[in-house]
């Protein structure tokens, strides 16, 4: 289900040229309705239903329902992004709330750790570099399984 706002959580910004959900839509897809002052998806089937605009939206005013396989249909998740990690909130449609709270990166942009000395053999090898650092070998079938 592709991300919708929330109008009336929505004060655009506080009127600003851009909402944080249009600058960090990976889609462009969020717009600023300019009557209203609000927010929306003006393209929901285009949504990659990513969740950026969720963690960045400062009034909460954004919703995407999550997959299936992360909480069961008719449950809303809100994740609530913080400096050190985000808190992910899960409502089930019987009322319960579970809280999940998963770390994230804190490296500033561009001092990632790009493994300088770590390199693969070749691009179409089958095992990763680090794989191959390891000293992992690839399996093929066994000489007695042969026809």
């Amino acid at each position: 289900m592709p991300s919708f706002v929330i109008t009336e959580k929505c004060d655009g910004c506080k009127g600003g040229d851009k909402t944080a959900c249009m600058y960090i839509c990976p889609n462009d897809l969020m717009v600023l309705e300019p009557n209203d002052m609000k927010a929306y998806n003006q393209e929901p089937d285009q949504c990659w239903e990513c969740f950026s605009c969720v963690k960045i939206c400062p009034t909460q005013a954004i919703e995407v329902r999550g997959y299936s396989d992360f909480v069961p249909l008719g449950s809303s998740v809100m994740p609530m992004l913080g400096t050190e990690d985000v808190m992910w909130t899960c409502k089930f449609r019987n009322g319960t709330i579970k809280r999940f709270k998963f770390p994230i990166r804190t490296t500033p942009e561009g001092q990632a750790n790009a493994y300088a000395d770590l390199k693969g053999n070749d691009l179409e090898g089958g095992l990763l570099s680090t794989e191959e650092a390891d000293g992992m070998a690839l399996r093929g079938p066994a000489a007695d399984q042969r026809a």
